[in-house]
This record gives structure tokens, sequence and C-alpha cells, in this order.
């Protein structure tokens, strides 16, 4: 009788064992399912960007050194490797793309020039989709790290080796206001 109720416990201990590394698993694959999203739309932001200077270039030429700072920003985007490093330049190139969009206003044939508008509203709709990317990321980092930290899965996940990872956060010059000067 002792032997079946020990089989029973180890049955079960094997079950949920099984059950949490699996549960590990795809918690850990949503993460980096919703990564890849990010990407895909930090990409699309990225591709109309030089468009969106191009067309600037037009009206506003002597503002070089804003034009500059945007393709600079553009570029260690897309040459960033890691989440942390993706996510620190994409807070720099907002920040980039915030003074660029701030020349509009004294610009008023470059604010009424179709083209501008249509670039503008698909940047525009970029950055919406890439702030609820990020926010649904780090719905999914919590809940992966939820279950890292929680009593008994954190064992299972140690005996594992499963990571966190890391939260999309704010940059501190995400939290600044643009400064630009005319």
């Amino acid at each position: 009788m002792v032997w079946i109720i020990i089989a029973v416990v180890v049955v079960l201990l094997i079950l949920y064992v099984m059950s949490t590394y699996n549960a590990l698993v795809k918690l850990r694959n949503r993460v980096k399912d919703q990564w890849a999203q990010i990407e895909v739309l930090l990409k699309r932001r990225a591709d109309l960007i030089p468009n969106l200077v191009e067309t600037v270039k037009g009206y506003a030429s002597h503002e070089k050194s804003t034009l500059e700072g945007v393709i600079e920003a553009r570029n260690k985007a897309i040459s960033a490797t890691t989440p942390q490093e993706e996510m620190k330049a994409s807070g720099e190139l907002s920040q980039a793309l915030s003074r660029l969009l701030a020349l509009t206003e004294a610009y008023p044939d470059l604010k009424a020039n179709t083209n501008f508008m249509d670039l503008q509203n698909n940047l525009k709709e970029a950055e919406d989709k890439i702030s609820f990317g990020r926010q649904f990321y780090n719905d999914t980092v919590l809940k992966y790290k939820d279950r890292l930290e929680m009593f008994p899965s954190n064992i299972i996940a140690s005996i594992f080796g499963f990571k966190p990872e890391p939260f999309f956060e704010a940059s501190e010059s995400d939290r600044e206001v643009p400064k630009v000067q005319f």
C-alpha cells in the first residue's frame, strides 16, 4: 500500500513539473513573440523616416542639426542588436522625431504639403502601434516574471534556468520635453 502512495505522489510530482515547465516555456515564447512584434513596428517607423526627412529638407534645409539628429537616431535604432539597446535607441528616436515634427509649426508650406501630411499620419499611426505593442509586451513580461518568482514555480524555473526578461521602460530622454529652437 505504501508503494502505491509513493508511486502516486511521484507521478503527481512529475506531472506538476512538466506542467509548470511547459507553462514557463509558453510564457517565455510569448515574450519573445511580443518583442518580435515591436521590432516589426520599429522597422516600419524607421522605414518612414528617410522620406519624412527628405520632405522636410526641401522646406527647412537650414535645420540641418535637427535632420542629422533624426538620421543618427534612426541609424542607432536599426543597428541595435539587443532588446535593451533597441529600447534605448527607440527612446532617442522618438525624441528626435518630436523635434522634427515640431519644426512644422515654423513652416506653413510644409504643414500644407500632402506628402508630408501623409508621412506624418503614417508615422503617428506607427508610433501609436509601437506604444500599444510596448504595453502588451510589458503585460506579457509581467505574467512571465510573476510565474518565475512565485512559489513553487520559481523552483522549477530555477532548476531549468529560466531567466527574466526586461520591461520596455521609458528612457530619461523620453521623459524630457523636447526643446525646439527656431
